[in-house]
C-alpha cells in the first residue's frame, strides 16, 4: 500500500503550498494513504483540513488520511485518535475508516472547531438553524460547531459564559445575521458575512482511526 508523507516543513502551511503538494502526491495513481504531519500543536488541525480541502476539491477522498498530530488537538479528540508517537504507529498499520466530512459554503474543511462570532468583539445577532432545529434568534455570545465521527455529521450549541450550552445533533449548522465573522481551528476570517453554513460533504472522509 503506497503511503505518502506530506509535511507541514516541506510544504509550509500556505494554502498554495499544500494544494501543490496533494497535487503532486495524486500523480501517482497507486497511492492509496496519506500521512499528514504538522510542524507544532497550535496549527495542526489548520494544517490537516487544509490537506483533506485539497483531497476533496481533487475529487480524491478515496485516498486515505492519517494524522500525526504532535500533540492533543481538538481533531484528536472529536476523533479519538493519539498524538506524537501513537500516532506514527497508527498512520503506519492503522485502519481506514468512513467518517463525515464537514465543509462550509467556501470550500473549507472542519476537523476541530469551528465558531460562529460577532464581529469587533460585539454579540453575534442574527439566528443559527441545526437541520431544521431553530438553535437561537436574537444575539448570543457566538456558535460553537464541531464535526462528528458518526452520523449525522456535526453539532452546534451557543456559547454561553457560564455554563455549556447543549449540543444540537445535525448535518448542517446554519447561522444569519447582520455581523457574522468565522473562526475556523483557532483562527478568525475578518471578513464580515451575512451567512455562513458548515454541513456534511455528500462523500465521506477515509481517516485512519483503526488499530
Amino acid at each position: 500500500m503506497p503511503i505518502v508523507p506530506i509535511t507541514e516543513a516541506e510544504t509550509t502551511a500556505e494554502k498554495r503550498a499544500i494544494r501543490a503538494a496533494v497535487a503532486g502526491t495524486l500523480i501517482d495513481p497507486d497511492v492509496s494513504r496519506v500521512v499528514v504531519t504538522p510542524l507544532d500543536g497550535a496549527g495542526a488541525d489548520a494544517y490537516l483540513a487544509q490537506v483533506v480541502a485539497a483531497l476533496m476539491i481533487s475529487d480524491r477522498l478515496d485516498v486515505e488520511v492519517a494524522y500525526v498530530a504532535p500533540s492533543p488537538t481538538r481533531a484528536t479528540a472529536v476523533y479519538g485518535l493519539p498524538h506524537g508517537v501513537g500516532a506514527t504507529a497508527l498512520a503506519e498499520r492503522g485502519r481506514a475508516q468512513a467518517v463525515p466530512l464537514i465543509r462550509d459554503d467556501a470550500a473549507t474543511v472542519l476537523v476541530g472547531r469551528a465558531r460562529h462570532l460577532g464581529a469587533d468583539d460585539a454579540k453575534l445577532h442574527g439566528e443559527t438553524y441545526v437541520d431544521n432545529e431553530r438553535l437561537f434568534t436574537g444575539e448570543v455570545l457566538g456558535v460553537e460547531i464541531e464535526p462528528l465521527r458518526d452520523a449525522p455529521g456535526l453539532r452546534a450549541r451557543r456559547v454561553r459564559p457560564l455554563v455549556k450550552g447543549r449540543w444540537h445533533l445535525g448535518r448542517a449548522a446554519q447561522t444569519g445575521g447582520t455581523n457574522i465573522v468565522v473562526e475556523r481551528e483557532g483562527t478568525i476570517t475578518p471578513r464580515v458575512l451575512k451567512r455562513s453554513t458548515f454541513y456534511r460533504h455528500h462523500v465521506d472522509m477515509n481517516l485512519v482511526l483503526l488499530p
